[in-house]
């Protein structure tokens, strides 16, 4: 009897060490199972590969247009974000020879400290959390953007996420706090398209150069598969990574001779391709302390560059919604139409004249 009843004290034991800070487990549906109710279909696909090609080539350095990432932030409102893709849809066809555009639909952001994770993580904006709606809702999303006839932009957080939407983004990008990350590297590994690394939030480039580097090569670690279930993932290497510069505490970092010095140190890498031929500005964040209003400045005087001869700027980010500035998260029927619910974007209108600018710099870029 004492035997039996010390057994059983030693198994209550033992399930008291477990899962002690974890309120619930809730599982997500198999990612095969999204993907197989919202499929992306045959024109949906072709553009995605179209789109990737392009961006790669341009990228290597193999098309002379620039590659164009402009967008919302965050995706809050998908109403929002597919008006917008409506918007940009025929400026970016009317712009294509050249700019590649893709659009920015982001759905998961980092944070420095707490604050709203993006939309597959709590698409009310109440702190519900209801993953399961989230992550259907951004595939809807995105697959809306497609049918816009628009390419697609993320930036990937979790590592199981990209299983769920990666096959409908046509660029992807690592944030400043996960360049070190050795998951994130691995991940990007394996992701079917372009990946641009940004640098560190203190500015370093190195961390972003050693991710490009990390990424190129195979890797092997714990994810999952098609069928939701915990897998060994085997990667081949992602030959089309690249650096971002985003400015940081130290101050911007798209001048002319950041550029250059970013270029000297990518171009110790080893690798070629795309990390050696440029680099990706994004022209907010630290390059413009998130000032929407500065951040139209600081494109402007890329442009200006690009149209006196400058090499080395491969592609662009912009922060752009259908309004300008930025409003703190809350219920949609709350918020305002089409302002950003994270860092401040530039409106519509400026964003519209700014692609405008960029195009003209290419073409004067190319006759001289």
């Amino acid at each position: 009897m004492s035997t039996t009843t010390d057994s059983a004290a030693h198994t209550e034991l033992m399930a008291e060490t477990s899962d002690l800070r974890v309120r619930a487990l809730d599982p997500l549906p198999a990612p095969g199972e999204l993907r197989t109710e919202l499929p992306l279909g045959t024109s949906r696909s072709d553009l995605v590969t179209t789109s990737r090609r392009e961006v790669r080539d341009v990228l290597r350095g193999e098309d002379d247009r620039l590659v164009v990432i402009v967008g919302p932030c965050s995706v809050h409102d998908p109403a929002a974000a597919l008006d917008y893709a409506s918007r940009l849809a025929p400026l970016a066809r009317e712009l294509a020879d050249d700019l590649v555009v893709v659009m920015r639909v982001y759905f998961e952001k980092p944070r420095t400290t707490v604050g709203w994770k993006g939309l597959i993580n709590d698409p009310h904006l109440d702190g519900s959390h209801d993953v399961h709606h989230g992550l259907r809702l951004a595939r809807e999303v995105l697959l809306g953007v497609l049918d816009a006839g628009v390419p697609a932009a993320c930036e990937f957080l979790e590592p199981t996420s990209p299983q769920y939407i990666a096959d409908a983004v046509s660029w992807g990008a690592i944030g400043a706090r996960n360049a070190e990350s050795q998951v994130h590297r691995q991940l990007a590994s394996g992701l079917s398209m372009p990946v641009g690394f940004k640098n560190a939030t203190d500015g370093d480039v190195q961390i972003a150069v050693d991710g490009c580097i990390t990424a190129a090569s195979e890797h092997t670690f714990f994810g999952a598969d098609a069928l939701g279930r915990a897998a060994a993932v085997e990667t081949l290497g992602n030959p089309d990574c690249h650096v971002i510069l985003r400015g940081g505490r130290g101050g911007p970092n798209y001048g002319a001779s950041d550029v250059a010095a970013a270029l000297d140190v990518a171009r110790t890498s080893g690798l070629g391709g795309a990390v050696e031929q440029g680099v990706v500005v994004d022209a907010s964040h630290g390059n413009s302390g998130k000032d929407h209003v500065r951040q139209a400045e600081v494109v402007r005087e890329i442009a200006a560059r690009l149209a006196d001869g400058e090499q080395g700027i491969t592609g662009l980010m912009l922060e752009s919604f259908l309004e300008a500035g930025a409003q703190k998260p809350g219920p949609l029927d709350t918020l305002t139409y089409g302002q950003s619910v994270t860092d401040k974007c530039m409106d519509w209108g400026t964003t519209a004249e700014l692609l405008g600018t960029l195009a003209a710099a290419v073409r004067e870029r190319r006759a001289g």
